[in-house]
């Protein structure tokens, strides 16, 4: 992987564990060779993951709406920061310059972020890992959904081997770096009862 998408909250959370991990994924990614794409922001979880690949010597691209780079949240310290008109165009680039996604902590951007290109491996669109870092257990609900959604017959078994999760980054990219996405079709058998 040249590079990976992280998808994560523009604030920092309730748990200092959520700023600090984020720091110390953006280092790793830095430490592995690994450029950063996330979504231009100084602030949040966004700012401390760009800040530590940065700290670590990484290459880091940011992508940001005009609309909050107006808003003066767009993080000053990046070489490559790259200003879109709409937060559809920063979707589609940061998944066109990305080889897999990760997402930390954060809030309905992130949920909406990661289930659009884990939705797009389902599909077929792309062929790269989708990944969650479960930071002290935060995304256990979504788990549990996508689990109780499997269970209802809306998610097929298959592709939840699409959602790769652990709570140690460095055992995430290696998930990451090994994952061959199954060849399973998105539709459910219609015969289910």
């Amino acid at each position: 992987m040249r590079r990976v998408c992280v998808f994560c909250g523009s604030s920092p959370g309730a748990d200092p564990i959520y700023m600090r991990t984020a720091r110390a994924v953006g280092a790793l990614l830095a430490e592995r060779g690994i450029g950063l794409v996330y979504g231009g922001a100084q602030v949040g979880l966004m700012g401390a993951v760009a800040d530590g690949a940065l700290s670590a010597g990484g290459d880091v691209i940011g992508i940001i709406p005009q609309s909050l780079r107006d808003r003066e949240v767009a993080h000053q310290g990046l070489k490559d920061l790259r200003v879109v008109g709409s937060m559809h165009e920063r979707k589609a680039l940061m998944s066109d310059l990305a080889d897999g996604f990760i997402a930390l902590p954060g809030g309905c951007g992130t949920f909406e972020e990661f289930f659009e290109v884990l939705t797009w491996a389902q599909l077929g669109i792309h062929r790269k890992p989708c990944a969650l870092l479960n930071v002290a257990g935060y995304y256990d609900p979504m788990l549990a959904l996508l689990n109780h959604a499997t269970a209802e017959h809306f998610v097929r078994p298959e592709h939840l081997n699409l959602v790769l999760v652990s709570p140690d980054p460095s055992l995430l990219l290696d998930m990451m770096s090994r994952f061959i996405p199954p060849d399973v079709e998105k539709w459910m058998d219609r015969n289910l009862t």
